[in-house]
């Protein structure tokens, strides 16, 4: 017998799984894991937290007794025809009242406080993560995308938290309350209201399943786009030179319709929400009127009951509706919190090694021995990387794209660690360092040159922040820069835009070194700082970069062949390992990939 039971509990056991979608499950415990994080964010503010929901509760009361006061002065004064003692009661349903709305204002001017608290301080950690993850994070993702997260899902929380928590504890208390007086005044006429109670439970069910996807989908559609459309306005002049105008539009489009789909879906089928709880009150209104009438012809029940009734239902069923709507809208911000926590959760760059300590200063010798790093394929990017630079001596990396230029940078600036292979500045390993002190050291002119929404001066600045304004022009001076600034109509203090539109590359160009000269490094890296400039740009450029290079380490990625050619070393890379080494002449001697190249586009190396 006991062996027959177990038998028959394992196939129960496998019908439910069967029956059950894991993906569902999932789902679910990931909302309710989410929704148990946003309440731990509240209750930060714990003190005025339970402040305002003991004003929730106060005002549930005064909301449960106005109905019961004009349903009984309905059967005492009303009905029976007479005044005597109505006015105490009248000042009582107004002091009711007034205290229900003096309630309801100070638990949302609180929770609003409270909503606005937490989701500054969620913005706060959001933004201090992004400054802790490393380069890799963003490598693999569309900078849009990444905002969207910080603006719009933050966005959507908090507008979320502004109603929802008061809501959902008004609608439950309200019920509860409700659901208490309805059975002391008639339990038949609450067990007839509880009757749209399974029809709303199956109806809600069959709803949320179905939107729950649909709001994650529209989020996460309303990031790619949102990346989408950083990403075409940052690129507009290559669009328009390649006149892609239709075909970004075309682009544009299809994510445009995903997002429309998505949001579409997720709205209408929660607009079967309020369609359902309107059928539901009405059904409801009509059996109470229908059976409280033939009760008080019965004379079991008077009409001040009736009456309060009604008005009971009502306020069970509007608990009801309240908590649909928000519980739709809960869904949504969900979602959006979701995509918030999964950048918080990202693994912050790594903590700096136990052993691992800043230094005051190096020299800017440069060691790699046997380095060999991948990306995460099956191939490594680089192999066995050996090199060794001298401190003041200038190094040049040439090679085709993808060999391996940016990688050995990028190890060298702590972005990345190496799969096997040491890496010493002056003898030490550079994990023996913190990053902060490490980089500390760097300098850099890059092709691409960053500029901040600022004036000139604040943007020469950021290589060192407590640079006095005489340090920051005579930086600008040594980097040719001071003579182009000066014809700006506020000199230093000329605002510019975050892309830096109104001066051209070779300004821009001028303004990094500016920059690099004033954080005086130990290391330089200069990565094809001399692209696209005009000639009389490129021979102040060189005169500045000259002055930059001078008794410094300098790397040099891609650079133009006049200044490779007075390299103390160039390392060819190619296909992830150096195959020459040498100075200009020697390489050109050996006529190797360094010479085909130098062939090939006789005054510049292109990579």
């Amino acid at each position: 017998m006991l062996h027959s039971q177990e038998r028959g509990l394992k196939v129960m056991s496998r019908r439910h799984h069967r029956n059950v979608n894991p993906e569902d499950l999932k789902l679910t415990r990931s909302k309710f894991t989410t929704i148990g994080k946003l309440w731990k964010e509240l209750s930060n503010n714990r003190g005025l937290l339970f402040l305002v929901l003991f004003l929730v509760l106060v005002n549930t009361i005064f909301g449960i007794l106005g109905p019961f006061l004009i349903g009984y002065a309905i059967d005492q004064f009303i009905y029976k025809q007479t005044l005597s003692g109505i006015i105490p009661l009248l000042i009582g349903l107004i002091t009711v009242y007034f205290f229900y709305s003096l309630t309801s204002f100070l638990q949302n001017y609180w929770m609003i406080g409270i909503a606005q608290e937490t989701v500054f301080t969620m913005r706060t950690r959001i933004f201090t993560h992004l400054q802790n993850l490393p380069i890799s994070f963003f490598d693999k993702r569309q900078h849009g995308e990444i905002m969207s997260r910080v603006t719009n899902d933050m966005d959507n929380i908090s507008s979320t938290l502004n109603s929802s928590v008061i809501q959902i504890f008004s609608s439950v208390l309200t019920l509860t309350g409700t659901i208490i007086f309805m059975l002391w005044l008639s339990p038949l006429l609450t067990a007839i209201t509880m009757t749209i109670v399974p029809l709303l439970y199956f109806g809600m069910k069959w709803i949320t399943n179905r939107t729950s996807k649909y709001f994650k989908e529209q989020q996460k559609h309303l990031g790619l786009l949102n990346g989408f459309v950083e990403e075409t306005i940052s690129g507009q002049k290559i669009i328009k030179s390649y006149s892609q105008e239709e075909f970004v539009i075309d682009e544009f489009l299809q994510k445009s319709n995903a997002l429309k789909k998505a949001g579409f879906w997720a709205q209408t089928i929660s607009g079967f929400i309020p369609k359902l709880m309107n059928m539901l009150n009405n059904l409801s209104y009509a059996l109470i009127a229908f059976v409280g009438g033939m009760l008080a012809l019965k004379g079991d029940l008077t009409v001040g009951i009736i009456v309060t009734f009604t008005e009971y239902a009502r306020q069970f069923t509007r608990p009801l509706h309240d908590l649909a709507n928000q519980y739709n809208q809960l869904l949504s911000a969900v979602a959006g919190a979701e995509r918030v926590y999964e950048v918080l959760e990202e693994e912050k760059e790594e903590i700096d090694e136990i052993h691992a300590a800043p230094v005051e200063r190096v020299k800017g010798n440069v060691e790699f021995q046997n380095v060999s790093f991948s990306y995460g394929r099956d191939e490594n990017t680089i192999k066995n990387i050996c090199f060794q630079v001298e401190n003041g001596q200038t190094v040049a990396l040439v090679g085709p794209t993808g060999a391996g230029k940016s990688t050995i940078i990028n190890l060298l600036m702590r972005f990345y660690k190496p799969q096997s292979g040491t890496i010493l500045i002056d003898g030490k390993n550079i994990q023996t360092i913190t990053r902060e002190s490490l980089r500390s050291f760097y300098g850099f002119v890059l092709q691409d040159v960053y500029l901040f929404e600022g004036t000139f001066r604040e943007n020469i600045r950021y290589g060192k922040l407590d640079a006095t304004d005489e340090e920051v022009e005579e930086a600008a001076k040594k980097a040719n820069a001071h003579s182009f600034i000066m014809k700006l109509p506020n000199g230093y203090d000329t605002k510019l835009t975050e892309d830096g539109s109104g001066i051209s590359q070779g300004q821009k160009q001028l303004l990094s070194v500016a920059r690099a000269i004033l954080r005086n490094p130990s290391i330089l890296i200069l990565d094809e700082a001399m692209s696209n400039i005009d000639t009389v740009t490129e021979i102040k450029l060189q005169e500045a970069l000259q002055r930059l290079m001078q008794n410094r380490t300098t790397f040099v990625i891609a650079h133009r062949l006049n200044t490779i050619q007075n390299a103390d070393q160039i390392l060819v890379v190619y296909e992830g390992e150096i195959a020459e080494r040498g100075t200009h002449e020697t390489l050109l001697k050996k006529k190797g990939l360094y010479y085909q190249m130098y062939k090939q586009k006789e005054n510049t190396i292109v990579v």
